[in-house]
């Protein structure tokens, strides 16, 4: 097994200290109000960057630039990039105006005090239909906005929500890719797969609705008043969240949500065709940044792996972590640790693959719990890193509708990756693996 080189790493951890140290310095030290987005994401990356492109000096500068290349254009980067955009599209044209008539609607069928609940539920669904979290957070965040302000919940409370019900679907769907790329990679049936995950998503799952309940039932939300709405606004989201459920492809859900959107807004006079283009635009625009992280993160991945950073940590956590329960939670930490570098779940476990095998080989694991293991702790870090995908949709979708979320404020209220963590703890440690 290759030792790799530990010194390939040094652009993760800049970034790192970057992104993470400038931040926790302004907001927390330096007391400078909204800290850490005084801290552009993108400039961080650059820089990691630019440090991994002076490592390493036998190799070419051209042949690192091709090595680059490689790494964007990756499958799942591309079609990250273009449900980025179609999603930016979707939201410019439906507009902060129909999120707010989605959760007027919703704040009129159910009591206000299960609002936030229900957010969670109805992720997870989407999620598990659409074998998405980014698509699902896209969709379902301006509505968590729009009712956080119409009912007062915490805002950083109802996007946490959103983004762990999508997580929750993200790792159970059966058209997921970590899911494919898991039982894939380890040699096992999706059913068998699910069956391992379903004993670790649900507990987690149901202890997080609970802790959702327990924190806004007692909000007082009685002299709330739902303002008025406009129904006919509603269809685009409805639309999309059925495709959702039945699992049609996500592409196509968002396209359809566009086309319906665009057609009420005209229909109804609310935008003018060239004021809807300008909308689409401006949508799209506004995943720039999402946009160039997914991109400078696959660039910097792909150098770090050629010059032998990723098998430095395979060869660590494989040394470090001993016998099968070991072994269990060193195939996480193994995901986990790729997925911090690569801010990719679905790459973080094709990465891992092959020395999870060969662990379970070694330790006696059936392939389905490895397979299990790998999924659920990828979406745990996945759901949690503040540069993520989906997180950083979550941000600028509630920016797109005019209000300002940090990352660091919607942490603390990611409780379902929390209680995943604990969950899957108990899975390795506590409970005994059926034999066939």
């Amino acid at each position: 097994m290759k030792k790799g080189n530990v010194r390939a790493l040094l652009p993760i951890g800049v970034f790192l200290v970057m992104y993470l140290g400038l931040g926790i310095l302004f907001e927390y030290v330096m007391k400078i109000p909204m800290g850490f987005y005084n801290i552009p994401i993108v400039v961080a990356f650059l820089v990691a960057l630019l440090v991994a492109c002076f490592q390493n000096p036998k190799v070419k500068f051209d042949d690192k630039l091709e090595i680059m290349a490689r790494g964007v254009g990756d499958k799942n980067i591309i079609t990250m990039i273009l449900i980025f955009m179609e999603a930016g599209i979707f939201v410019g044209v439906v507009g902060r105006s129909g999120a707010e008539s989605v959760a007027y609607f919703l704040l009129s069928l159910i009591p206000a005090r299960f609002a936030v609940a229900v957010i969670f539920v109805v992720s997870a669904f989407v999620s598990t239909a659409m074998g998405t979290s980014v698509g699902t957070i896209t969709l379902i965040t301006p509505i968590a906005v729009a009712i956080s302000v119409a009912s007062g919940f915490s805002m950083p409370l109802c996007i946490g929500s959103v983004v762990g019900g999508a997580m929750f679907g993200d790792n159970l769907s059966f058209i997921s890719d970590t899911t494919i790329a898991a039982c894939n990679g380890q040699g096992c049936e999706m059913k068998d797969k699910f069956r391992e995950n379903f004993g670790i998503a649900l507990p987690a799952a149901l202890a997080t609705l609970v802790l959702i309940l327990a924190l806004t039932m007692g909000v007082d939300t009685a002299g709330m008043e739902i303002p008025s709405y406009n129904l006919i606004q509603v269809v685009p989201y409805v639309l999309v969240l059925i495709g959702g459920i039945i699992g049609i492809n996500v592409f196509v859900v968002l396209l359809v949500g566009i086309l319906s959107g665009s057609a009420i807004v005209l229909a109804t006079g609310v935008t003018a065709p060239t004021a809807l283009l300008s909308s689409m635009g401006s949508g799209a625009s506004g995943m720039f940044e999402t946009t160039m992280v997914a991109i400078l993160v696959s660039a910097i991945c792909a150098l770090v792996r050629e010059y032998g950073g990723f098998d430095a940590l395979l060869y660590f956590i494989k040394s470090v972590f001993k016998g099968r329960k070991g072994g269990l939670l060193g195939m996480g930490l193994l995901v986990g640790a790729m997925d911090i570098a690569t801010a990719n779940n679905t790459v973080a476990i094709v990465m891992a693959n092959p020395i999870a095998k060969e662990m379970s080989e070694d330790y006696g694991v059936s392939p389905r719990k490895a397979a299990s293991i790998l999924d659920t702790f990828s979406c745990i870090f996945q759901g949690a890193i503040p540069y993520g995908a989906q997180m950083l949709v979550a941000i600028s979708a509630a920016q797109e509708l005019g209000y300002s979320v940090s990352a660091f404020e919607i942490l603390p209220n990611l409780f379902y990756p929390m209680l995943l963590l604990v969950s899957s703890l108990l899975f390795i440690f506590v409970i005994p693996e059926k034999k066939k």
